[in-house]
């Protein structure tokens, strides 16, 4: 389901623009349609306030709990159940963050990541994105998105895009605390700017050796590294918020001096911040996370060089916290039952 198509079901019933607002707004928000000024019956057209009940129902349909497994670093994994019995994963981050999927699957086959795997299945609709927030918002406050879940937002972009616009307006998300992560892809440069809200931007680059980058995310748009850092210096100078640089951190693999300096090269007075993220293990795919005190070190040298950078230590390792992971559980188990 799209967001436009809700807006449709309810321009058929006598909605105007500003009974449609205060619909999705008490969607977005996990509010009443009443507030405590002024109550839905005093406002609505009879024929919306007839439907409203059952359409609430639907939307709330879109994302069902499956299971939930909290941190103790305080975040928590959601096993989302959408209304076809698909699975997807959305993750309650500390400080009232969420990171939500975009896509059943993913098309990029990131070889470090879980959710490649299984190759795409479906694309999200604008409303099953917005879903996850409404879901997530029945569990705690929710101040920032994050689209970093399953999936490439680049691949459904229309959307993605159309999520990001409800979520940064009655979905009182502040523009820069909405996250767009893409493994950069040309639509995405061209399509962002003229957004009527525009997120930040997270680039997620793991290597500044195009040969490597390339066997690493095999199916991404083969965009030099040096012209996808111009492209996001465009857009982040534009926005006036810098891009944040996704780095997996594997070990042995793009965590030398070689790419500590390839990325001085690069990152050198962009409007930029560099993220580390140690591996989340995922048995089976053959990468290890280098040790804290090697990646504390590659923080360090990063910030004498004047690149501003962040080490994050992965959230969520005792509960299947990488991207992919706990779906790939329960469909494993799923599987095994059957036979």
């Amino acid at each position: 389901m799209r967001i436009d198509s809700i807006r449709q079901r309810l321009q058929a019933q006598g909605a105007k623009h500003c009974h449609e607002q205060r619909v999705l707004q008490a969607w977005a928000r996990g509010l009443s349609v009443d507030t405590r000024h002024r109550r839905a019956e005093d406002f609505l057209p009879l024929r919306v306030r007839a439907v409203l009940p059952a359409l609430l129902g639907e939307l709330q349909g879109l994302a069902r709990l499956r299971s939930e497994h909290p941190d103790a670093d305080g975040s928590a994994r959601l096993l989302v159940a959408l209304a076809d019995d698909q699975l997807i994963e959305s993750v309650l981050l500390p400080r009232n963050g969420l990171c939500v999927s975009t896509q059943v699957g993913c098309a990029v086959g990131c070889r470090f990541c879980m959710t490649g795997r299984s190759g795409l299945l479906r694309q999200l609709g604008s409303a099953e994105i917005v879903a996850q927030v409404a879901l997530a918002r029945t569990r705690r406050p929710v101040e920032r998105v994050l689209f970093m879940g399953m999936g490439e937002p680049a691949h459904n972009l229309d959307n993605v895009l159309e999520a990001i616009e409800l979520l940064g307006t009655v979905g009182a998300i502040g523009h820069k605390h909405l996250v767009f992560s893409t493994v950069g892809d040309r639509r995405v440069f061209a399509r962002l700017p003229q957004s009527p809200v525009k997120p930040a931007l997270a680039l997620s680059l793991h290597s500044t050796r195009a040969e490597l980058r390339a066997r690493l995310l095999p199916k991404a748009p083969l965009i030099d590294p040096e012209a996808l850092v111009d492209l996001a210096e465009c857009y982040a100078r534009a926005t006036g918020c810098p891009t944040q640089y996704q780095w997996t951190l594997l070990a042995g693999v793009n965590d030398g001096d070689e790419e500590l300096n390839g990325i001085i090269r690069l990152l050198t007075g962009k409007y930029a911040m560099m993220n580390f993220i140690p591996y989340n293990s995922n048995e089976g795919l053959g990468f290890s996370r280098p040790s804290w005190e090697h990646a504390s070190a590659m923080a360090a040298r990063l910030q004498q060089a004047g690149i501003v950078t962040r080490l994050r230590n992965s959230v969520g390792q005792s509960i299947d916290g990488g991207c992919g992971q706990l779906r790939a559980r329960v469909q494993d188990h799923l599987v095994t039952s059957q036979k």
